[in-house]
């Protein structure tokens, strides 16, 4: 089974939640499960930036990315937090391999907004940088940075990342570790099973907004290209990642209908 694991910045700046998840990442290949992670960190810049006096500014949820900020990307997604997450994983035994999407270019983007300065959109992937690793049984680790052809480099939403390597690596499932404990539907409790359906509803009668809008999106955007289902669960959890390959109902779970 191939599976691509998100993880929430907020999970990431916790050493304790970091060296738990990295525990159980680092189990995946004595199951037979390739995997790939991808990670945002999203709390961890803006704690960068106002230290160093940098207001962080955003638009329709996007941070506005000047090229200061796009050098504290650099420093914070691709650096400290990628870095620290990979030492985690090597310590609790898994071959974790560290990079972006710039490297070998495995995700290609464009400016999404000049509003936004250098963020960007992904219109391509390479996920044989992802296979090669996979196939000799590393663990890539990718922080949500991509660039282009013209040595421009691009802040990319985490979940955007996500959903672009998953579809390119062809995974079987796409899991997003977050902090909260599903999505929540009408009357305010967890639904356990949403098609895309049901997600785009919530979105349109305002229950689903801000961040759990953004993950809907994103699950929806997965299923069309070909991901078998993606699942929206509590990263804090125990045992999260091992119950959540067993099929357990955690969190919830979105599929593109009702079978």
């Amino acid at each position: 089974m191939r599976v691509l694991i998100k993880l929430g910045g907020t999970l990431l700046d916790n050493p304790e939640s970091r060296t738990a998840l990295a525990a159980e990442l680092a189990s995946l290949p004595a199951q037979g499960i390739q995997a790939v992670v991808v990670h945002g960190g999203g709390k961890q810049m803006t704690r960068f930036l106002a230290e160093r006096g940098v207001q962080s500014e955003f638009v329709d949820g996007l941070r506005v990315t000047s090229p200061d900020v796009i050098d504290a990307v650099l420093k914070v997604f691709a650096g400290s937090v990628n870095k620290q997450l990979v030492s985690s994983l090597v310590a609790a035994g898994a071959p974790a391999v560290g990079l972006s999407g710039i490297d070998a270019a495995l995700a290609e983007a464009v400016q999404m907004d000049p509003r936004l300065g250098a963020v960007g959109r992904i219109v391509k992937t390479n996920p044989a940088v992802l296979e090669a690793l996979v196939n000799k049984g590393f663990l890539p680790v990718v922080a949500c940075v991509a660039g282009d052809r013209m040595g421009n480099v691009y802040n990319v939403n985490a979940d955007q990342m996500a959903v672009a390597c998953a579809a390119g690596y062809s995974a079987d499932r796409l899991l997003f570790l977050t902090d909260v404990d599903g999505v929540r539907g009408d009357g305010g409790t967890v639904a356990p099973v949403l098609t895309v359906l049901d997600a785009r509803s919530l979105i349109e009668r305002g229950i689903a907004t801000g961040g759990m809008q953004a993950k809907l999106d994103s699950a929806c955007a997965a299923l069309a290209q070909g991901v078998g289902e993606v699942v929206i669960a509590p990263g804090a959890a125990p045992a999260i990642v091992a119950r959540l390959i067993s099929s357990e109902a955690v969190g919830t779970r979105i599929v593109k209908d009702g079978r």
